[in-house]
């Protein structure tokens, strides 16, 4: 089933989003929290550290390997808490997150729109007590399209679970296995880029890489994928190479995007006296 969602206001967002966490903690689950800047991220899991709480964050800032090693953690239990920004890009499957909360969810922008809010949203769709929590003051077309779409996909799911006698449950997968694979994968890769040298073929190199990354993307692998994708970046750059990852035999030109507009969203975080 597609997790419920519900809207609680700004008004001591932090406070509330620790006791929501002690909650799900309590039963050995997980939790994602978003914010809209690294700052807040950061500031935001250092103050859930000091309020008793396994923390970490995680952003763009962050190398793919350590990346693999807080998911690890996280699914593993050694933390309770990921703070991060765009959690969409990470090729997160962590069936072990049962609460996602969305702070400052009416502060419309690109990672307050509606595709980001119903993706988002559907982290905590793996496990059966899932659930979302938007914090803000008003319910922005976004936030109306995420609960309409929720509202519309729940009573399908539940009707198509009632006429064929199903009973929803956490997805189960094992996390040594898949992980301790990833990590694998992520140090050869980083192997493979550092070592690479003056005398490497550039584009040959890359090429492989994107081969690679379709591959793991094809099996679903979306964690390896993720980690291709960023090494993919990192080689691009330290190589001038432009473009985006094609498809096979196809060429794809990259987006342009207008960067969005900085502010201290610590300013923000509402902390009730």
């Amino acid at each position: 089933l597609d997790p419920p969602v519900r809207v609680r206001p700004l008004q001591g967002q932090v406070d509330e989003t620790i006791a929501l966490c002690r909650e799900r903690i309590a039963r050995q689950e997980r939790v994602l929290i978003t914010t809209l800047t690294r700052r807040t991220a950061e500031d935001l899991s250092e103050y859930l550290k000091e309020a008793g709480l396994k923390s970490r964050y995680l952003h763009a800032e962050v190398d793919a390997i350590e990346r693999v090693e807080i998911l690890r953690e996280l699914r593993s239990g050694e933390i309770d808490v990921l703070v991060g920004i765009n959690l969409l890009r990470e090729g997160l499957d962590l069936p072990e997150v049962s609460l996602v909360c969305i702070l400052d969810a009416d502060k419309e922008g690109y990672l307050r729109s509606e595709t980001s809010l119903i993706q988002t949203a559907g982290r905590a769709a793996r496990h059966l007590n899932g659930e979302v929590v938007l914090f803000g003051d008003r319910i922005t077309k976004s936030m109306k399209a995420l609960l309409d779409v929720t509202e519309r996909r729940r009573a399908k799911q539940e009707a198509y679970n009632r006429e064929h006698n199903l009973v929803p449950r956490s997805v189960n997968r094992g996390v040594q296995e898949s992980l301790q694979t990833i990590v694998r994968t992520a140090r050869g890769i980083h192997e493979k880029v550092a070592g690479g040298g003056e005398s490497a073929d550039a584009r040959e190199v890359l090429k492989q890489l994107e081969e690679e990354m379709w591959e793991a993307s094809e099996k679903l692998e979306y964690e390896r994928a993720a980690l291709l994708r960023d090494q993919i970046e990192d080689w691009k750059k330290a190589h001038q190479l432009g473009g985006v990852p094609a498809a096979k035999g196809t060429t794809v030109q990259r987006a342009q995007y207008t960067k969005p507009k900085r502010f201290n969203a610590r300013s923000k975080l509402s902390r009730s006296k």
